[in-house]
Parts: C-alpha cells; sequence; structure tokens
C-alpha cells in the first residue's frame, strides 16, 4: 500500500510519519515538497504518486493573519483540500483530513457533535469547514477528523508557551473563558492510523469524525495545572499556579474571535472505531516528562 503525507514537518505531520511509514510504503512531504498554496500542483503530485491513501495534515493556521490574508487561507484551507479529494476520486484512494473546532462559534454549552451547525467566527474557521464540505462533495472516500488545540514538543503551541514562560516570570495572565481539550499531536495520530486501518477494511466508515482527548478545561486551568506538574516533576520554574491570573478573551483585543466552547463530542468515533480517548491530563503529564528527559525543561 502505498501513502501520502503532505503537512509531514508539522506537529501533526512529524507524529504521523513513523506510524504511517508501518502501514506501507510512505511519501511523506514537507511544505517545500508540497505546497498546498497551489492547488494543482498537488493534484499533480498525486497523479504521480498514486498512493493508495492520502492524509493531508497540511493547513494554514494563522488565525489572526487569515482576517487579512482571505484569499490565501482559501486557496490552502479549501481550494487544495478539493483539489485533494479530486484527485483521490479519480483513483479510488482513501484521503483523511484535519479538521478544527474553529468551525463552531463557541456559543452552546455542551460538547458539540458532528451533527451541530457549524458557524465560524473568522476567516480561519470559515475557510476550514469550506474545506470540509470540498472534500466531502468531490466523492472521494474521506475521514475528516475535527480536532483542538493541539500540541506537541516541537513547534508553537500552547503548553510550550506557558511552560517558556514560567520559567522566568513570577505572574502571567491566561484566558479563563475558552474551554476545551488540550490534545496531543501523538494521540491524534495514532487514533488516526487506528481509524485509518479500519476504514480501509470497512470503508463503510467514511465519514466525518470529531477527535480530541477526553475531558475539558479553560485555558486558565490548564496553564496551572501545566506549571503544577512540571514543577512536580522536579521542573525548576520561577511561576506558581496560584500566580497565573485569570482574564476574559476580549482583554487581549486580538483580531479574530476565537470560539469560547471548543468541547467536541468524541463519541461517534469511540464507538466507530473502539478507541477510549485518554483524558486531557495524561498527554500533558507524558509532554513534561519528555521535555525533562530531553532535558529541555
Amino acid at each position: 500500500m502505498k501513502l501520502l503525507l503532505l503537512g509531514a514537518d508539522g506537529q501533526v505531520g512529524q507524529a504521523l510519519r513513523p506510524l504511517l511509514a508501518g502501514l506501507g510504503s510512505l511519501r511523506a512531504c514537507g511544505r517545500a515538497e508540497a505546497d498546498l498554496e497551489e492547488p494543482a500542483a498537488i493534484a499533480a503530485l498525486i497523479a504521480r504518486e498514486a498512493p493508495d491513501v492520502i492524509v493531508n495534515a497540511a493547513a494554514y493556521t494563522a488565525v489572526d493573519a487569515a482576517e487579512d490574508d482571505r484569499d490565501r487561507a482559501y486557496r490552502v484551507n479549501a481550494e487544495a483540500v478539493g483539489a485533494i479529494g479530486e484527485a483521490a476520486r479519480k483513483r479510488g484512494a482513501l484521503s483523511v483530513h484535519y479538521s478544527t473546532d474553529f468551525v463552531f462559534d463557541g456559543a452552546g454549552h455542551g460538547a458539540y457533535a458532528e451533527t451541530d451547525t457549524a458557524r465560524p467566527l473568522g476567516v480561519y474557521g470559515a475557510s476550514k469547514l469550506a474545506g470540509d464540505e470540498a472534500l466531502a462533495a468531490s466523492g472521494a472516500d474521506h475521514l475528516i477528523l475535527r480536532v483542538s488545540w493541539n500540541y506537541s514538543a516541537v513547534g508553537r503551541n500552547f503548553p510550550l508557551t506557558i511552560l517558556r514562560l514560567a520559567a522566568t516570570r513570577d505572574g502571567i495572565d491566561v484566558v479563563a473563558d475558552e474551554y476545551g481539550a488540550a490534545t496531543a499531536a501523538s494521540l491524534i495520530a495514532e487514533a488516526t492510523c487506528t481509524a485509518l486501518r479500519q476504514t480501509l477494511a470497512d470503508r463503510g466508515k467514511t465519514g466525518l469524525y470529531h477527535l480530541s482527548a477526553a475531558g475539558s478545561a479553560s485555558r486558565h486551568e490548564l496553564a496551572r495545572f501545566i506549571v503544577a506538574e512540571a514543577a512536580a516533576q522536579g521542573a525548576v520554574l520561577a511561576l506558581k499556579p496560584e500566580n497565573i491570573r485569570p482574564v476574559r478573551a476580549a482583554a487581549y483585543g486580538l483580531k479574530a474571535r476565537r470560539p469560547s466552547n471548543s468541547r467536541l463530542d468524541t463519541g461517534k468515533f469511540s464507538r466507530a472505531f473502539g478507541v477510549e480517548l485518554p483524558p486531557w491530563q495524561a498527554g500533558v503529564r507524558q509532554l513534561i516528562t519528555t521535555l525533562i528527559g530531553e532535558g529541555r525543561l
């Protein structure tokens, strides 16, 4: 089986590479080899490689910049995804694609199910929703996995930012009115491969799924947990959990609005693929253990 991974240099892409390589012959492409700003070139790459599976872990993710860069966001997150779907349909390939909690407005109080109406607040979320719709409309067999608050031990993400600040600051402000589940890229990659194997055997499992760690917390609660857990594992930090101050998201004055509720109902994914998703705390603990083990914390 031949697999093509797009976005191989990103957080999820890096976590996927070794796992996908265990499923067959893998061609992993970063942006230099497969730039989604050129949808026609992506379609041509798929035609040349002739993969059985296409996993797209690439996206335009600059949430605030997207407000002033609408054309580029839609080209990467929607047009290119539609081109991937069309190319996959032509050769009967299975296409795996990652979506986001930003397709919802966050006004609901419970966890969002796949059947809930998407109402993006900004260009980023709208462009990702357009990509979901383009892939579904392409007629290709597909898995669309909506994820939220993902992080890893590399790149730029919320847990690493909190730990960086905690090393030198004795007090910080963190948003307390946004809720979600911090989800490790490694969990996303492992769950993806489980779903991929089963879907290849049973194409009736294609479709849209929500995928995140279990449970939820505010960003403020998450930040306090990160700092407390790092200290418990022996990290020497200037910041104490009680000195992380709660603030409202509006205080930051960011260009793009974020959903206040990013909770995702993952019941459909768990039932379809027999996966029990672990609590978000487990992934954060493992991240800190990894960073300490590597001498980075």
